[in-house]
């Protein structure tokens, strides 16, 4: 066995499990969510992203289909980057500020 393989089986015990991760600590910054419109890369479609969201997890996970769902439009969550369709920048202010967050509208 190499030293780069690693045991995904095993006939006494089943299929092997890798160990457990330490839980997702939020990610580190200035404390500042920002809003910023973007279109490029997306046929001149414009989407809102949300950075900066000192949440992790189920809680960020959690705010992103709420935040979806008061603005009745799609949207996805990846690497801790709340991505919302269309520009919603006005309608997610006030959302977030109610929930504690210090908000800023960043780009064009």
């Amino acid at each position: 066995m190499s030293k780069e393989s690693r045991l995904v089986y095993s006939t006494e015990t089943g299929r092997v499990r890798p160990q457990e991760s330490k839980p997702e600590a939020p990610p580190e910054g200035d404390g500042i969510v920002r809003l910023h419109r973007e279109t490029k890369g997306r046929g001149g479609k414009a989407v809102t992203l949300i950075t900066g969201v000192p949440l992790a997890g189920a809680e960020l996970k959690t705010l992103a289909k709420d935040l979806k769902k008061l603005c009745g439009v799609g949207g996805a969550l990846k690497d801790g980057v709340i991505t919302i369709q269309g520009d919603q920048r006005e309608n997610l202010k006030p959302a977030l500020e109610k929930r504690g967050f210090t908000v800023k509208i960043a780009g064009g």
